[in-house]
């Protein structure tokens, strides 16, 4: 964008003016003199250059619209390491103009130094400047330097892109996208749930909207929750702990619909609200949540007295109950493992809701007995320190992160290649959607 600049060189130099002896010529001595004379007035020619003395001169000839000031801000004038040279540059919108001041100049620096510097008997100055070198016209602007400067452009874009992006990181305290969770994890997303009205009432989405988008997304969690690396025994269900590193990031609300999603598809699956700190799961489904876990653990009721029905046939729930005092005793009693060993026997899925792993590590300890969990991380609440805090507890513990579900997720970040949705009459059909338009 800036306007090109030409820059045209002249080159004088200095030497002792022998003219001025009489003789044939002078001695080795006067030369030596002569040198050494040279050497120290030479240093002082390209302030010389720059002053009124020269450049008014320059200015008369040219008829140039310039100050002196401004004209010697036009000028680079030096003298190079231990030689009697002068370089005259000029730089100028204008080639030929350029051309034209750096030799005019150069001859205006020659009469004063030759007539009006040094005052003699004779009228000669002892030092003689000669122009070696003239100032041609440049074909090529000096300034910019255009490819020169997009590489350095592209240079620092880069730096301060990555700069940006470390200080964006490093503000971001809480995790955003899926890959947050994932950088801290280091495991699968087995779902990735966008915040929807339909999850705030009291029956699953599976239920309420069997169609939508967002029961698709649950059954995506079922297909990926088969691939979960856990050892598998024939004949026995499968033990799946879901807990979240705080409260409100919709631990509950997940487990439910996946307890749901997976009834759908015939299996045989039993829901535990472990949290028997702050139960919620009766209150998220509307059914009777007065007596369940913590009056069995306890002893005053048999599972079968508690355990409920919901939806279909084979979809049970066992509520927490009233809060116990002695939760985490009752929690990690010898009844409460037989209890689920003997529940395995009879589900094909046993989904543990436990309270979150900054409030306990109940988690931790029903995940050493699932041979891992699988956590809830919520978009804009999930805080990145305690999820790596959270991880330590599970890794210190040897509890692996089978997988993890991220919550209140963004659609456009989230799911940028297709949709599948159900339709009423049974059809499978995609919607395809690229850069977030619907085609």
């Amino acid at each position: 964008m800036a306007p090109p600049k030409y820059t045209a060189r002249a080159q004088v130099i200095a030497t002792f003016n022998s003219a001025q002896e009489s003789g044939n010529g002078t001695d080795i001595t006067q030369q030596n003199t002569g040198g050494t004379y040279i050497s120290s007035q030479i240093t002082s020619y390209p302030t010389l250059a720059t002053t009124g003395t020269v450049l008014q001169p320059v200015i008369n000839e040219l008829h140039l619209d310039k100050s002196v000031k401004e004209l010697a801000e036009q000028l680079t004038v030096n003298n190079p390491t231990n030689t009697a040279f002068v370089n005259i540059s000029t730089t100028d919108g204008d080639a030929e103009r350029a051309a034209a001041i750096a030799n005019a100049v150069a001859k205006s620096l020659q009469n004063v130094v030759e007539n009006d510097l040094y005052v003699s008997n004779n009228g000669q100055s002892p030092i003689k400047v000669s122009i070696v070198q003239k100032a041609d016209v440049p074909d090529e602007p000096s300034s910019p330097k255009t490819g020169l400067y997009l590489a350095i452009g592209v240079v620092l874009g880069l730096v301060v892109g990555v700069i940006a992006a470390l200080l964006k990181d490093l503000l971001r305290t809480k995790v955003e996208e899926s890959s947050d969770v994932r950088g801290i994890v280091h495991a699968s997303a087995l779902g990735s749930i966008p915040k929807n009205e339909a999850l705030e009432g009291t029956r699953p989405v599976i239920i309420t909207e069997p169609n939508g988008p967002v029961a698709e997304e649950y059954r995506r969690i079922r297909a990926n929750i088969k691939f979960l690396q856990v050892d598998k025994v024939p004949d026995r269900g499968q033990l799946l702990v879901i807990s979240s590193t705080s409260p409100s990031e919709g631990k509950t609300t997940t487990v439910i619909n996946v307890a749901a999603v997976l009834a759908e598809n015939g299996a045989k699956v039993l829901l535990v609200d472990a949290d028997l700190r702050h139960p919620s799961v009766a209150h998220h489904l509307g059914i009777e949540g007065s007596v369940g876990l913590a009056h069995v653990l306890s002893g005053q009721m048999s599972p079968v007295d508690v355990v409920q029905s919901y939806w279909k046939p084979n979809l049970h729930i066992l509520p927490a109950g009233k809060r116990p005092a002695n939760a985490s005793l009752l929690l990690n009693s010898d009844m409460m493992k037989m209890l689920i060993e003997q529940a395995l026997m009879q589900y094909d899925y046993v989904l543990i809701d436990t309270a979150p792993l900054a409030v306990s590590n109940d988690g931790i300890v029903f995940g050493s007995w699932a041979k891992g969990v699988v956590l809830v991380a919520a978009n804009g609440i999930c805080r990145k320190k305690d999820l790596e805090e959270s991880m330590d507890a599970l890794r210190t513990a040897k509890v692996p992160v089978l997988g993890f579900v991220f919550n209140f997720a963004n659609p456009k970040k989230e799911h940028k290649n297709a949709y599948y949705y159900y339709y009423e009459d049974g059809a499978r059909r995609s919607t395809p959607r690229r850069n977030g338009r619907k085609h």
